[in-house]
């Protein structure tokens, strides 16, 4: 993904509101599939980590990349942005700049 790419998402996400709490379980196996579904049916979602979450922001972030194939956008404090194409490029909603 290009810096430009980068930011046009962190664009569209700064307007989304959180789909998604990850709190005191942190990332179980029922976290991970609610976020493949999300990413399935919205390519880009938000998610917050509540207070009450002992793990690190960026070591969630990479482990759910890791486990739904998507890609971090960002981590900004208590928040992550993950976008994942729609595999199928005619269902795909956010179309990304060369």
């Amino acid at each position: 993904m290009t810096s430009k790419q980068r930011a046009h998402l962190k664009g569209l996400a700064m307007t989304m509101d959180s789909i998604i709490q990850i709190g005191k379980g942190s990332v179980t196996p029922e976290l991970t599939a609610a976020v493949a579904e999300a990413l399935e049916a919205r390519e880009l979602i938000k998610l917050t980590v509540l207070k009450n979450c002992m793990d690190d922001e960026k070591n969630i972030a990479q482990i759910l990349a890791e486990r739904t194939h998507s890609q971090v956008v960002q981590v900004i404090g208590k928040k992550i942005v993950l976008y994942k194409p729609a595999r199928d490029e005619k269902k795909r909603k956010i179309v990304l700049p060369e």
